[in-house]
């Protein structure tokens, strides 16, 4: 498997986890987009961060 198709498998599972949430609970999912909006922007990056990091945690420990 090349580094394309990876990537192009990534992307699509992405996209299938960021889209469980508003199917099965679009009335949580609207509020909880709420909440962020009202976040100023250093508190939106630091969750960025976060998410981020731990995404590169995961994929150090799964090689």
């Amino acid at each position: 498997m090349d580094i394309e198709e990876q990537l192009l498998i990534a992307l699509s599972l992405i996209l299938v986890f960021e889209g469980i949430v508003p199917f099965l609970y679009p009335q949580r999912w609207r509020q909880l987009v709420h909440r962020l909006a009202g976040l100023d922007d250093r508190q939106l990056r630091l969750a960025g961060l976060v998410c981020m990091l731990a995404g590169v945690v995961l994929l150090y420990l799964s090689r």
